[in-house]
């Protein structure tokens, strides 16, 4: 598949994608269409990781300028390989993912390598999602906002992972026409992902693999 966005990536931003702090521990951050790292949700969920000894590898995109012409096959095919080489790069050091919308695309690939995941605002519509959620095993966090149209409540509910659901909230995670009620849904948001990633502890060797222990 061709890359559309590498030639565009880190080597033209001016601010970092790549946070070091533990190398056995490292979270990749997965933008949405146009929800950025650098756009609230993920800046604090950096933060959050960050506080927590992980190491933080952004992933930066652009989406090609016919994305919107893409079949949904097409559309998980270009989000899992983008998300696919960016794991691929960690060596097996790659155990957690936390992605914003379009992201939640690449929740098959982690259910198939079996890293845990957060998903804010996860396409929960589309049957690749939903199917990858099911089967998926790894610790899971599924945050969205209950008038987001990309959102499923009775399928949040119905899966075995760890569910906020905000009242009123739409697929920004904000509150319309509140931004001093979307800045404590902000708040609420972020203390949720510090509690998820905080049950997480250090990577052990065990029966010749290297794990990372969970307790909720």
């Amino acid at each position: 598949m061709r890359d559309s966005s590498a030639s565009a990536s880190s080597a033209s931003l001016a601010v970092p994608t790549r946070f070091d702090g533990d190398p056995d521990r490292v979270a990749l951050v997965v933008p949405g269409v146009g929800y950025s790292p650098a756009r609230p949700l993920l800046h604090f969920a950096s933060g959050v990781l960050r506080r927590h000894g992980w190491t933080v590898q952004e992933l930066w995109w652009q989406v090609p300028d016919d994305f919107r012409q893409f079949t949904e096959d097409e559309r998980i095919a270009w989000v899992e390989w983008q998300v696919g080489r960016a794991v691929n790069a960690e060596g097996g050091a790659c155990r957690l993912i936390v992605g914003k919308s379009l992201g939640s695309l690449a929740s098959g690939t982690a259910a198939d390598r079996g890293i845990a995941a957060a998903w804010l605002t996860p396409l929960l519509t589309f049957g690749h999602v939903a199917r990858s959620l099911r089967r998926a095993e790894a610790p899971t966090l599924l945050i969205g906002g209950s008038t987001d149209t990309w959102w499923d409540a009775d399928l949040a509910a119905s899966l075995h992972h760890d569910v906020l659901e905000v009242p009123s909230a739409d697929h920004g995670l904000e509150l319309p026409d509140d931004p001093v009620g979307s800045v404590e849904v902000l708040r609420q948001v972020v203390s949720r992902l510090d509690r998820f990633v905080g049950s997480f502890g250090r990577v052990e060797e065990g029966g010749g693999r290297r794990r990372m222990s969970h307790g909720k």
